[in-house]
């Protein structure tokens, strides 16, 4: 008999959100374009910001990715946020809405690579073949989600540009606006702009997912419109938002957080933050994570549950916790 074991990422076929219908790319891509031209936001026409109009995204799910958690409500996504270019708070949903112009929006990636690029992130989407995943979301706050995120792989941009040898890191950095994002003038004793990094290999991990979408429509900008990081096994603190340059660097880059840490004389945020339930929060326990739409408390995974996938990438280092 054969005896079929579920991974710990899986979900039930039931709980995925439905096939997309399958629509011609670049048609799509120029609706867009014209569409958030147009009407950028239902709503405006009006003097007040209704809910962000969001054009469906032709993506072929990848069945190799699975939970085995229930789905979070996409409602409870779109008013439950960290952007802290919008507050730092979770209800800047209505900010970003407002404030965020995702289109025209252009991405750089540069540093040490052959073929350097700038390119209209609609340009970018169109090189791509997109696909769904469900991944996990663990925050270092100990809240979780489950999302279903459309996108593709980071080693597909990074085949554009042709990465030179002595590229050790991927450094990434979002828009840093102080007229399109009301956190970044209230808040401007952070370090702007919001900078993140990864090793090489972790941005060649298969995981590693460049994000433009999700629940089948454009990712909405309080999630990270147009494009943002989603690295499922790291703290979502690592999954910068709304990228506007990818730089193939030799040092490794201080991230945003880690930056805040380092000025504050504390080890809060450190580059790798893995996953870890055995090391704490300088503040709180790492052990439990509340599931955010139904409040149920259940224990934190190593790796958020994707150990099989990257523990590997840290075989030689000591230190796998959100600690440097």
């Amino acid at each position: 008999m054969l005896i079929k074991i579920k991974k710990s990422w899986q979900i039930a076929e039931r709980d995925a959100t439905p096939e997309n219908i399958y629509m011609n790319r670049r048609s799509l891509l120029k609706n867009i374009a014209a569409t958030t031209l147009a009407t950028p936001f239902i709503g405006m026409a009006h003097g007040a910001l209704a809910q962000q109009e969001r054009l469906q995204l032709a993506a072929i799910r990848n069945e190799k990715y699975k939970i085995n958690r229930e789905m979070t409500p996409e409602e409870e996504n779109l008013k439950y946020n960290n952007f802290y270019e919008y507050g730092s708070h979770k209800k800047i949903s209505k900010a970003a809405q407002k404030q965020l112009k995702p289109r025209a929006w252009q991405v750089v990636i540069d540093g040490l690579v052959q073929k350097p690029l700038t390119i209209d992130v609609d340009d970018l989407i169109a090189k791509m073949d997109l696909e769904e995943r469900l991944y996990r979301l663990r925050c270092v706050e100990a809240w979780s989600m489950t999302v279903p995120w459309i996108g593709f792989p980071i080693s597909k941009l990074l085949d554009l540009v042709e990465p030179l040898s002595d590229a050790k890191f991927l450094r990434m950095e979002t828009f840093s606006d102080r007229d399109m994002a009301s956190g970044i003038r209230q808040q401007s004793w952070y370090p702007w702009p919001y900078v993140e990094g990864l090793t090489m290999a972790e941005a060649y991990n298969d995981l590693a997912f460049l994000v433009v979408g999700a629940y089948g429509k454009q990712v909405a900008n309080q999630m990270g419109a147009p494009i943002r990081l989603h690295v499922p096994w790291k703290y979502g603190f690592k999954s910068l938002k709304s990228i506007v340059r990818f730089s193939l660097v030799k040092e490794r880059p201080i991230g945003f957080w880690e930056e805040i840490s380092i000025q504050g004389n504390n080890s809060e945020y450190g580059f790798w933050a893995n996953v870890n339930p055995e090391v704490p929060h300088r503040r709180w326990s790492q052990a439990t994570e509340r599931i955010l739409h139904t409040g149920e408390r259940v224990p934190t995974m190593l790796f958020n549950g994707y150990g099989e996938e990257v523990a590997h990438l840290y075989s030689g280092i000591k230190d796998q916790s959100l600690y440097t």
